[in-house]
């Protein structure tokens, strides 16, 4: 028993192993039959798998959800439509050289079945049925499925662009995650790439039926001529056994051609299908009852007609209205259940209000914008709801900027606002918040205007710069002015990409660190878990401290892999995110410097005089929430006028200020002047790389 386990074992594991060469050998010894002869025994044995094998792929097509389920299916007709020419030609073969004697009892029992015995009205009448069948199959369903699988493989490649335009679309709105475009691009590439296949695949058909008729027109006339001329049969025998035996192979070779070309019919019929088709004809053909009733109705009139079998037109006129009769009650039952759910629901949530009843935890929305009832047609989308397009497109560009993809925005009206007023809240705190006029645009004066302009004068809501509201009239007039002329819709994009730059620290919450974590494992799983390992590892709250301090300073964390690599690194010597946060700035050294440099990466910067940064570090202090900087006051003033003075003359070279200073005094540098001067840039010596070329603007010292 065990011998013969282990020997089922290893055939097993052999043919798992071989079944390529399986498939190739297969493939060769079917082009190969159209060259060796076949005993009849063999033949017999391959044509009734050809005949089963082509009712499979039509049952294969009737219970697929979708099409493309079945991508193999062109290939599978090349296959099948040479399989079934190869038998062809060997059946053509053996008749013609065998004449009477030929014993294949497949094709000899599909002649007798549709021939019969009787004498030359039987070959009539099974050589009208051959041309039918061969008339139905080229006609009707092969150049239909032909003309259909040109049009859907033409439509289906024109909207491919489309349909991927359209995922990207979803997947910068944050509607859908980058593993579920991935997927939804893979299936529409395959959809393209399985209709164009179709299309050239449909001509496999219609050939083989071409052919079909010129094999049988061959036996005919081939096999009259030997069996009469060469045989020496008598010219009636020859006719009565060459037709006979030509009918019965060409519908044996037809046969399995006609179910395989409606199995290709059906599939290309289906472009738009989910579900397999006896789903769809169930669902589709119960959707109302009415049309059995009207069906009835007429078989009623037409039984009482004079001349109609009423014997068969009631009993079905009886059979479809009771169906009908059945389905209206059945719709009836369901829409009563329905509406006592509905009506219980109802009562249901009327109890609670009542009640006072709330759901146990009432969430935040990450990030929202609420809206005076005068800005609701910015979100109008019958006017184009052209802020929701350039809010999508803030969202993926701070995706790239900051490599942290922001959580759909949510967008309310609040009466409580001014009509003309917005407010953006993260976590339910109001950060920022506008005036809009609409039909107005906002004219912001960058520092080259050339003549001034006359209007209603306010100031950027974003930044802060004064501003004038101008008419639509006067857009070209302020545009030749120099001034930055921006619309309302562009005011709050704006605005809402500097409320992202500065609070998006704020807004990466625990869930959103593990999300990043998962997407990245599936690239790099080898980084995440040195980083997550159980003893040596920090925890996902470590983590997160580490990226908010580094989005904080607005520093991008889409080079996670540097970032984590940094603090799997440096996690085994100290678990402090602050510490960690700088070890992870010097790993972005070269992100960090090309950002500030200018053109020709040199580095502009700010050092601060040796025995002040001494006193800085000096004044390092540990608190419950981290480290700060404790100077005195009168000393923390003189430090800040005196770098004040300092970026302003940097500011005024158009270079960015940038203090340098050791790693020591960085955060505690940053820390001194946050307040003051929260876009200030602070890097530290180990994060200046090798390409860049520093030159030193300026020292800070703090009058005494």
């Amino acid at each position: 028993m065990a011998d013969a386990v282990q020997a089922v074992s290893v055939t097993g594991n052999l043919v798992g192993r071989n079944k390529d060469m399986f498939i190739a050998v297969g493939v060769v010894m079917v082009v190969a039959m159209l060259i060796i002869p076949l005993p009849t025994v063999l033949l017999d044995v391959l044509m009734a798998f050809n005949l089963i094998f082509s009712l499979m792929i039509l049952l294969i097509v009737l219970y697929i959800r979708k099409p493309t389920d079945f991508n193999l299916f062109p290939t599978v007709l090349l296959l099948v439509t040479v399989f079934g020419l190869a038998l062809n030609v060997s059946s053509t073969r053996l008749i013609l050289t065998m004449g009477g004697n030929f014993d294949g009892r497949m094709i000899r029992a599909f002649s007798s079945f549709v021939v019969g015995s009787g004498g030359s009205e039987g070959l009539v009448v099974g050589f009208v049925i051959f041309i039918v069948i061969i008339a139905v199959q080229a006609v009707v369903i092969t150049k239909g499925a032909t003309r259909i699988a040109e049009v859907a493989a033409r439509f289906t490649l024109d909207a491919m662009q489309v349909k991927i335009m359209t995922v990207e679309a979803e997947l910068s709105s944050g509607s859908i995650s980058e593993e579920e475009a991935q997927i939804r691009k893979r299936e529409i590439q395959m959809e393209s790439d399985f209709y164009g296949a179709m299309d050239g695949a449909s001509k496999f058909i219609s050939g083989n039926v071409k052919v079909g008729i010129l094999i049988t027109a061959i036996n005919v006339l081939g096999g009259i001529i030997i069996g009469a001329a060469i045989h020496g049969e008598p010219l009636s025998q020859a006719v009565g056994n060459y037709i006979s035996f030509s009918i019965g192979d060409g519908l044996l070779s037809q046969f399995p051609a006609l179910l395989v070309s409606t199995a290709m019919g059906i599939v290309v019929t289906r472009a738009a299908a989910t579900g397999n088709l006896s789903q769809q004809v169930a669902d589709q053909f119960t959707r109302v009852s009415k049309i059995y009733l009207v069906a009835a109705l007429v078989l009623l009139v037409l039984a009482f007609l004079p001349g109609f079998p009423w014997y068969v037109l009631i009993p079905m006129a009886l059979l479809l209205g009771f169906y009908g009769f059945l389905l209206a009650r059945k719709k009836r039952r369901e829409e009563g259940v329905n509406s006592v759910m509905a009506k219980a629901a109802g009562r249901e949530k009327r109890a609670r209000e009542e009640a006072g009843e709330m759901p146990p935890v009432v969430l935040l929305d990450a990030l929202s914008l609420e809206l005076g009832y005068g800005l609701i047609p910015l979100v109008d989308k019958e006017k184009g709801a052209e802020l929701l397009e350039r809010i999508q497109g803030v969202r993926r560009q701070s995706a790239l900027d900051l490599g942290l993809v922001i959580p759909k925005v949510r967008i309310l009206d609040n009466m409580v606002l001014e009509p003309s007023e917005y407010c953006f809240k993260i976590k339910g705190v109001d950060v920022g918040r506008g005036k809009i006029r609409m039909g107005y645009y906002l004219c912001i004066n960058p520092g080259t205007v050339t003549s001034e302009l006359s209007g209603e004068k306010t100031r950027d809501p974003a930044f802060g710069l004064p501003a004038l509201w101008v008419g639509e009239d006067r857009r070209e007039e302020a545009e030749r002015a120099g001034y930055t002329v921006v619309d309302p819709p562009s005011i709050i994009a704006t605005h809402l990409t500097e409320i992202i730059r500065r609070h998006a620290a704020d807004i990466l919450g625990r869930q959103d660190t593990q999300a990043i974590l998962d997407e990245l494992k599936k690239t790099y799983p080898a980084v995440v878990e040195e980083v997550l390992r159980e003893g040596r590892g920090l925890s996902l709250g470590e983590i997160q401290k580490v990226l908010q301090f580094l989005l904080r300073e607005r520093v991008s964390i889409r080079n996670m892999v540097s970032i984590l690599e940094a603090i799997a690194d440096f996690a085994p010597a100290s678990k402090n995110p602050r510490v960690l946060t700088e070890k992870a700035r010097q790993a972005l050294g070269s992100q960090l410097c090309h950002q500030y440099a200018d053109d020709d990466r040199r580095l502009h910067v700010l050092t601060i005089d040796q025995g002040f940064e001494e006193k800085i570090i000096s004044s390092r202090y540990e608190t419950t929430s981290g480290v700060v900087s404790a100077l005195e006051p009168r000393i923390h003033d003189a430090w800040i006028k005196s770098l004040r003075r300092a970026v302003g003359a940097v500011r005024e070279q158009g270079w960015i200020p940038v203090v340098l200073c050791s790693e020591a005094a960085r955060y505690l540098v940053k820390n001194s002047t946050e307040r003051e001067i929260p876009e200030l840039v602070v890097l530290s010596v180990p994060e200046i790389v090798q390409d860049v070329t520093v030159e030193s603007v300026g020292v800070v010292k703090p009058a005494a």
